[in-house]
């Protein structure tokens, strides 16, 4: 089974929910865009509104490096709620795993997503930020790849 989110160059559209502690859930929007250039560097950038709340839109813009036949990579991403991050992902055969920190934090913040491959264009996204051993925001949402126009 191959991957065409992130792997390929796309827009895809998202819709779920965010979740924090001790908090109602919210329903969210979003795109995500995915780039590719000619030396293996992606670019990957997204941008969360949640329409039936007052919370501020949250933008991610992540770069990272994938090698043709790898199945690792590693990425750098400029978080909106979180500031500078660093991560890993992993392609795996039905998934692809990506866990991150953010660098310079007091409180230790990091987080991970799980993108679950439904078909060639739909995934189901979850994902975590923890603050220390405490699972503070969760997220949930599936992803539509968007047609090439």
């Amino acid at each position: 089974m191959t991957h065409t989110f992130l792997l390929e160059p796309g827009r895809w559209i998202l819709q779920g929910s965010w979740l924090e502690r001790n908090q109602m859930p919210i329903n969210l929007k979003g795109m995500t865009l995915v780039a590719w250039n000619r030396d293996n560097w992606f670019t990957m950038a997204t941008k969360l509104i949640f329409p039936d709340s007052d919370r501020s839109d949250i933008a991610f813009q992540y770069k990272g490096r994938l090698d043709n036949g790898e199945r690792q990579y590693t990425f750098l991403l400029q978080h909106g709620f979180l500031g500078q991050v660093e991560g890993e992902g992993w392609i795996c055969p039905d998934t692809i795993v990506q866990r991150y920190w953010v660098l310079s934090d007091k409180q230790r913040r990091s987080g991970f997503e799980t993108l679950h491959r439904i078909n060639d264009d739909t995934y189901y996204l979850t994902c975590g930020i923890l603050a220390g051993h405490f699972l503070n925001i969760t997220m949930e949402a599936s992803l539509e790849r968007q047609p090439n126009n």
